[in-house]
């Protein structure tokens, strides 16, 4: 398949897609940065196409820019879409916990405890970007319990600006610790069926990077649009 073909099935759109939100998200790109489709077609070794479709699917999400005329610029973090989507996130996981108390089977408790073996190995090591994809794994993983995956999608798409607020406080704050203890007792709360608990215990947990909010914004005031 030429390359012209290739970069039109659906695989090569979504990795140019994921690849660049990726980039956004982790601060590679960082917020104000301006960016085009032929440097970003360059970097992937693609052509502009899927590029340009990933801009603006991008856009769409609030993570792109993209001014006629001149240029397409990653937006800044903006933390009414913070709290936006925080706020959806806590009260969607604290149904869903609840859920998970009611419906959670032997092997299903295992794969969550699986998961937080692997957070404290790596909060041993410091591997913190790895701690973060367990992070995602670990709520991702009570959504699948209660076969609500689309659900889990659809908040995924909304929390990007969320998502950049907890990475960059990653950047100043590597002490995990805590996080990894609220999982930990979320679980304990899952394990022992016990819903208020574990509600309670995931309404605290998904204010945790908003306590910090002010203080990124003193640090990195180019980073955020207000």
């Amino acid at each position: 398949m030429s390359r012209s073909k290739a970069e039109m099935t659906g695989s090569t759109r979504d990795f140019v897609y994921q690849r660049i939100k990726e980039q956004i998200i982790n601060l590679e790109l960082t917020p104000g940065t301006k960016i085009s489709e032929q440097e970003m077609a360059g970097k992937l070794e693609v052509s502009r196409t899927p590029v340009r479709e990933a801009f603006f699917k991008l856009a769409q999400e609030d993570l792109l820019v993209i001014i006629p005329q001149s240029g397409t610029i990653v937006s800044k973090i903006d933390l009414d879409l913070v709290e936006e989507g925080r706020f959806l996130r806590e009260h969607i996981e604290k149904a869903i916990v609840r859920e998970v108390c009611k419906k959670a089977n032997q092997d299903q408790l295992l794969r969550i405890e699986t998961n937080l073996t692997m957070q404290e190995f790596c909060l041993k090591k410091g591997t913190h970007q790895r701690l973060f994809e367990l992070d995602e794994e670990f709520h991702e993983l009570l959504f699948d319990i209660c076969q609500k995956k689309r659900t889990w999608k659809i908040i995924r798409q909304m929390n990007s600006h969320l998502d950049r607020l907890r990475m960059l406080r990653l950047a100043i704050n590597q002490d995990w610790t805590i996080v990894v203890e609220h999982h930990q007792k979320i679980f304990e709360a899952i394990s022992s069926r016990n819903e208020e608990l574990a509600e309670e215990t995931m309404a605290t947990h998904m204010s945790l990077v908003i306590v910090e909010k002010d203080q990124l914004r003193e640090r990195y005031p180019e980073f955020f649009s207000h």
